[in-house]
């Protein structure tokens, strides 16, 4: 067996990803990780749902301090997983549902439909008529949406219940494609049969990571709350969408200098055939909206303290305009709530050289199965060795490649450093990826399947309802 005290898998510049307790006890027991992909295929997805509460936590400590209510919707849409289903009803959360199939999970699992908003970006009949039944609140985004919403509830004799998506008028927040103006909303309502609709609340979701983005818009949706009141609208609340912030890395100075060290590399010595990562000023030294901000500060419960403290309407600061309102704060939290709750392992197939004597190791999976809308996973992997794998190879540096027969197939963008050699059978562990990086691009091309999911239950681990017919 190789030295297990030395790092067996490292960026040339190392990004050491942040870990769980249950992490690392998984890493400790090589045989485990071998017989879940033995028994589940490579790659496997294994989660473990306990941090979920703990994290969801922080944000209603922070906003409790400052006097606000806040009610925390987990987005179900970045971990199909139904034990994340479970997990949210169980810790007294809501979910964000984004499609018929996540609705009707939902509802199979327990959840009340008062627990729960659909934002689905674009919505069937199906899914309007199975939320009003339910009691769901619907996040409308457009006048035709309100149109079909309007004329299901008409039908079936139950005011919808709403929340109308907010596209800020504010210059100094960028343009997007979600909801419509404060002006353009106000003309619909007012050729909306009478008792077909309640506008519950209001709600927005805003690219990045910025508080003090999200304060701009709170302070253009709280006056907003005053005038639809006094048209008779029982708003209650103002949901302000995902995009908290949590961070990968376990040290900032890594990432700081990963963007320093890039900026300056013009031969290729970090990433595949030097591939900047979308890093369009190199003099910025700093990574561009194409990536997520893998260390960030401050995350969760800070960040959210940021927001609410922040200055509000005539004088105020946020969290008294929302006091002296009754009215509660609501969010959807994907990746800041699943921070902790998932690892993806995969075998080594083989490993090769390219015709210009590029280093790789290929591993059974492809590309986006660790991989969400960013150009690359910005995390080392860890590296498990079983005693079944084969004989290692030399101290090497390389690429990881996936399964997909295209010359850009990388899981993995940056080269690596394998101090210990590669062997047939190691186990390559891609930490914290139970938010997003699992499932929202996952593909099942060439009719390769997708992974198969495994939650921790007790002491144990077994495959997902997700995944229970495969």
């Amino acid at each position: 067996m190789a030295d297990l005290e030395s790092p067996a898998c490292e960026g040339v510049l190392p990004l050491v990803p942040r870990t769980e307790p249950w992490m690392e006890d998984l890493l400790a027991d090589p045989e485990t990780c071998e017989s879940l992909i033995e028994e589940h295929g490579s790659p496997v997805n294994v989660l473990d749902f306990s941090p979920l509460a703990r994290n969801a936590a922080e944000l209603t400590r922070a906003a409790q301090d400052e006097g606000v209510r806040l009610s925390v919707y987990v987005a179900s849409k970045a971990n199909k997983a139904l034990g994340l289903v479970d997990a949210a009803r169980e810790a007294g959360l809501g979910v964000d549902v984004a499609s018929f199939a996540e609705l009707q999970q939902c509802l199979d699992a327990g959840v009340r439909g008062r627990d729960l908003i659909v934002t689905a970006a674009v919505k069937s009949h199906a899914l309007i008529e199975l939320a009003l039944e339910s009691g769901a609140v619907v996040s409308v985004d457009n006048l035709d949406e309100l149109e079909d919403v309007s004329h299901a509830a008409s039908a079936g004799g139950t005011p919808a219940r709403l929340a109308l998506r907010l596209a800020s008028s504010d210059p100094s927040i960028p343009p997007t494609r979600f909801g419509l103006t404060t002006g353009q909303w106000d003309s619909a309502l007012t050729g909306t049969e009478s008792g077909t609709v309640n506008v519950e609340g209001i709600h927005f979701h805003l690219n990045a990571y910025s508080s003090d983005e999200r304060a701009v818009v709170l302070r253009e949706a709280l006056p907003w709350v005053d005038r639809l009141r006094d048209a008779g609208h029982p708003v209650a609340f103002i949901d302000m969408g995902g995009g908290i912030p949590m961070s990968y890395l376990a040290h900032r100075t890594q990432w700081t200098s990963f963007w320093d060290a890039l900026a300056e590399d013009t031969g290729g010595a970090l990433t595949w055939r030097g591939d900047n990562l979308g890093l369009t000023d190199p003099a910025a030294a700093r990574p561009s909206s194409q990536l997520y901000p893998y260390w960030q500060a401050p995350v969760r419960g800070e960040w959210l303290r940021e927001v609410l403290r922040a200055p509000g309407v005539d004088g105020a600061l946020i969290a008294q305009d929302f006091v002296a309102r009754e009215l509660e704060l609501r969010c959807e939290p994907g990746r800041s709530v699943l921070d902790g709750c998932g690892m993806t392992l995969a075998k080594v197939a083989f490993r090769k050289a390219t015709s210009d004597a590029v280093p790789l190791v290929g591993l059974h999976m492809n590309r986006t199965q660790v991989r969400s809308t960013s150009a690359d996973f910005l995390l080392d992997p860890r590296w498990v060795r079983p005693a079944s794998a084969g004989e290692p190879s030399e101290p090497v540096e390389a690429f990881l490649v996936g399964a997909y027969c295209v010359e850009d197939e990388l899981i993995l963008r940056r080269r690596l450093r394998f101090p210990n050699g590669v062997a047939r059978g190691d186990i390559a562990a891609f930490i914290n990826t139970g938010g997003y990086l699992m499932h929202i691009l996952e593909s099942a091309s060439h009719q390769l399947p997708l992974a198969i999911n495994v939650v921790r239950v007790g002491g144990a681990w077994a495959r997902d309802r997700i995944d229970a017919t495969r």
